[in-house]
């Protein structure tokens, strides 16, 4: 054979075998390759969505937790606010228990002042009789009169 013809049929059959891959070959493989190429790119769209959805999410709830925290710091003030009604409250009415006490302890001591000056005044009253049933059993001179009201004067000082 000659070595032109062999060079003329391979570069025959080379751009037959081009042709038919160009025009059976190339049309599915350009489509998967843009099949590919568009899938790739819905992948990174989606993942930018993704990573925006994320940091929209993230701050929600930073804001949320934000939120919370405010409430809980609310919270934890109008607890310390109640506390502290809760404690004056509870000094308000010790205060007046003690006071009713006090009131309660002075009415017992006036009586039992009353009392004591009422028996006082009974024993006084006894030796007064007492005295003026001795003074009038007795003669009456200024001696014996001086004598017996001595007498009764240091029973009332020893009665007081």
């Amino acid at each position: 054979m000659l070595p032109n013809l062999t060079l003329v049929v391979q570069f025959i059959a080379f751009f037959a075998v081009a042709w038919l891959v160009m025009k059976f070959g190339w049309p599915p493989i350009m489509a998967a390759i843009e099949e590919r190429q568009r899938k790739i790119a819905e992948g990174l769209a989606a993942a930018d969505r993704s990573q925006k959805d994320l940091a929209q999410a993230q701050d929600k709830a930073n804001e949320a937790l934000k939120e919370a925290r405010l409430k809980a710091n609310e919270i934890i003030e109008q607890a310390h606010q109640r506390a502290n009604q809760i404690v004056d409250a509870a000094k308000n009415e010790a205060v007046a228990e003690a006071n009713r006490q006090k009131a309660l302890a002075e009415a017992e001591i006036a009586a039992a002042a009353n009392r004591a000056r009422e028996e006082l005044r009974r024993q006084v009253s006894v030796l007064a009789v007492a005295g003026a049933e001795k003074l009038l059993r007795k003669e009456i001179d200024a001696a014996a009169h001086k004598a017996l009201l001595d007498d009764l004067a240091s029973q009332l000082a020893k009665a007081s």
